[in-house]
């Protein structure tokens, strides 16, 4: 009967492995989608003289997002994060 649950626990292992490689392909995606934020950020700063508070919240809730997938990676969190939980909230606040 032990051998049933070694079976349980290493399939549960496999599909934490196929987890963490969706959401190390994610955090990729999650890169690019950061720089670009970035570069508009900058640009609209250059032109205008100011922030863009839309882009400067969506840039948090990314920052959020990565710090998410973080945790999953490093095993500090077994909740997946987004798309199986919500997009985390940027908030109105100044980092």
């Amino acid at each position: 009967m032990p051998e049933a649950t070694n079976e349980v626990q290493t399939d549960s292992k496999w599909a934490r492995i196929l987890w963490m490689i969706l959401f190390g392909v994610l955090f990729k995606v999650a890169e690019f989608v950061m720089w670009v934020t970035v570069l508009f950020q900058v640009l609209m700063t250059l032109i205008s003289g100011a922030q863009n508070e839309q882009a400067r919240r969506f840039g948090q809730s990314l920052s959020l997002y990565v710090y998410e997938i973080w945790c999953f990676l490093t095993y500090n969190s077994e909740h997946k994060p987004y798309p199986f939980a919500d997009w985390p909230d940027g908030g109105d606040s100044e980092a």
